[in-house]
């Protein structure tokens, strides 16, 4: 990535804080922090960017060269050699699919190429199209070995993208740590990280969106020291004769989670957590979803569904006025 000059950054508000906002991994990022000297600032920023850029260049499936798409381009031919780095990811992605059940499956991506919502939908994806990539997802079908990997089935494919937003705030949250700050906040997309004070409170407020009415926050957060994520279609959907069809799909029957789920709110230790959390709940539904959470340790879970409100009981310590 390019690196940071002064004229990225807007001179420190009243409450000293700076912020940088940027593109990156798909989505819109900002990054708040208080670090009153110029060079250390400009570092951080610099610092916290290339991190982003080479994680993106390294495990985007929309980057050709990276070390995903060599994996996908290899399905059902040979072992494809990788590096402690990729072997990390590959045990979180075991990990998260164990700890959901399932829900959580980084080899929906035969799926996603289906259901592509950068495409406008005049139509819905044949049935017989949607069954056959659904044969070809399972991460139980995944092959590995020490430093190596291999899609057995032709078609078949990973993609990070359930957590790979997550893993990079909890990354930037410790580059923020690391290099001494102790105000910040991390927003990848919506998935957050907040330490220390926003200047007026020793928290971060951060709202908490109504699934069934975008742009409007229900409720809100005093955060410090956790992550937040949340799930909902409301932000990407489309409908087809009167149905809403959203973008989070049930690895179970290869389709969209049906309409019942409006939004689901996770405040976890790590941003991994919460997101993992997150979609696991938003596709189980608020009976099995929270009762999968309630195992968790400090996980707490707010799900919002066309029922009303339900969550964890600890999820009101955390409540404040709408942001």
């Amino acid at each position: 990535m390019n690196p940071v000059s002064p004229s990225h950054f807007l001179p420190p508000d009243a409450m000293g804080l700076r912020c940088l906002d940027f593109q990156g991994l798909g989505t819109a990022c900002q990054i708040k922090f208080r670090e009153p000297r110029q060079h250390r600032a400009l570092q951080f920023a610099a610092d916290a960017l290339d991190w982003i850029g080479k994680f993106e260049a390294r495990f985007s499936r929309f980057r050709p060269d990276s070390m995903v798409s060599r994996i996908n381009a290899a399905a059902g031919q040979g072992w494809v050699e990788t590096d402690a780095e990729t072997d990390q990811l590959l045990d979180i992605a075991d990990g998260m699919f164990h700890l959901t059940e399932g829900i959580m499956d980084p080899t929906l991506l035969p799926l996603l190429r289906i259901w592509d919502w950068k495409a406008l939908h005049e139509r819905l994806p044949d049935p017989a199209r949607v069954t056959q990539a659904l044969q070809l997802t399972g991460w139980e079908k995944v092959e590995r070995r020490p430093g190596a990997v291999r899609l057995p089935e032709a078609g078949m494919g990973l993609d990070f993208g359930g957590f790979g937003k997550e893993l990079a705030v909890d990354a930037l949250s410790k580059l923020a740590q690391n290099a001494g700050i102790a105000d910040f906040l991390i927003d990848l997309g919506r998935d957050v990280f907040a330490q220390g004070s926003n200047g007026t409170h020793p928290f971060w407020h951060i709202g908490i969106e109504d699934g069934n009415a975008p742009g409007n926050c229900w409720g809100g957060l005093a955060i410090n020291g956790r992550a937040v994520s949340s799930s909902g279609n409301y932000a990407r959907k489309f409908t087809h004769h009167g149905i809403s069809y959203g973008h989070i799909l049930d690895p179970r029957t290869g389709w969209p989670v049906p309409r019942g789920m409006s939004a689901v709110t996770v405040i976890a230790p790590t941003c991994l957590e919460a997101g993992i959390y997150s979609t696991a709940v938003f596709v189980l539904g608020t009976r099995k979803g929270l009762a999968l959470a309630s195992r968790a340790r400090g996980v707490a879970v707010c799900a919002q569904s066309e029922q009303g409100i339900d969550g964890t009981l600890d999820f009101g310590q955390w409540l404040v006025k709408a942001a």
